[in-house]
């Protein structure tokens, strides 16, 4: 019997011979959106999308795999963990219609980055400048926690995002440890070199990681993820998200707004 796209690497709708085909930003987002890759992960978005919250019933739930969000000429990249099951997996846009996407937006929108403070749903006009956003999981998983082989496989989607950004992306920002821990070996098969020992998560922390081919160095800085267990807990403050996102602006060319 065939194997199927979940456990057969060589199949042509496994993100790992998926993704490596496409050639633009505006294909792999489109392809990244079929994934049907992790049982798990396809179960439990689709059934949030039925079961719903009762604050969103009459929503049509997206309940597809969510693909990056932001210009493919982006010189500055975010990246988050998932997407939340009643957030981008309702919406259909990567941090839109949740808590932390509040936060993230309003923060992007107060330095220049957003033409918006918010994020409401996809088609509200919000538009990126100089930015692009992405996670390295791409379906909600139960209790916001993917397994080490759901990240796994999911990786080429975000690795080949990279490929495609190297010519233009300066600074990534990892939003969390998990953001950090999967970025590191996306980052090395995109063409960057990772130090060994390998760079530890922080707040703040900065590595700085050399173009396997010659070219640009990227600058990996790490944030406490906008999650409102952090920002509840005062963890991370607006202040503190504001000021990081700023200086990683700077660092990859772009002019936030003054403060």
């Amino acid at each position: 019997m065939p194997q199927s796209a979940a456990d057969d690497p060589g199949h042509p709708r496994h993100p790992a011979e998926a993704a490596a085909r496409t050639t633009s930003l505006t294909a792999l987002d489109r392809v990244v959106t079929g994934c049907r890759a992790c049982p798990r992960l396809v179960q439990w978005r689709e059934e949030t999308a039925r079961t719903k919250r009762r604050a969103y019933l009459d929503w049509d739930y997206w309940a597809r795999p969510i693909p990056g969000f932001g210009p493919p000429d982006a010189p500055l990249v975010l990246v988050g963990l998932a997407p939340a099951a009643h957030g981008a997996n309702r919406t259909g846009r990567i941090f839109t219609g949740d808590p932390s996407g509040d936060l993230l937006y309003a923060a992007l929108y107060d330095l220049g980055l957003a033409n918006r403070p918010e994020s409401v749903r996809y088609g509200d006009g919000l538009h990126l400048h100089g930015v692009r956003i992405t996670d390295p999981v791409r379906c909600a998983p139960p209790d916001n926690k993917p397994s080490t082989a759901e990240r796994d496989t999911c990786r080429p989607w975000i690795t080949r995002e990279l490929q495609l950004l190297r010519p233009t992306v300066r600074t990534v920002v990892a939003l969390g440890g998990f953001a950090w821990q999967a970025l590191l070996p996306a980052l090395a098969q995109a063409g960057w070199q990772v130090p060994r020992p390998r760079p530890a998560f922080g707040h703040g922390a900065l590595a700085v990681l050399p173009a396997t081919d010659g070219g640009p160095a990227l600058q990996l800085y790490g944030c406490y993820h906008v999650s409102p267990r952090n920002t509840n807990t005062g963890r991370l403050t607006t202040p503190m998200l504001r000021a990081l996102l700023r200086t990683a602006a700077r660092s990859a060319g772009l002019e936030p707004a003054p403060e």
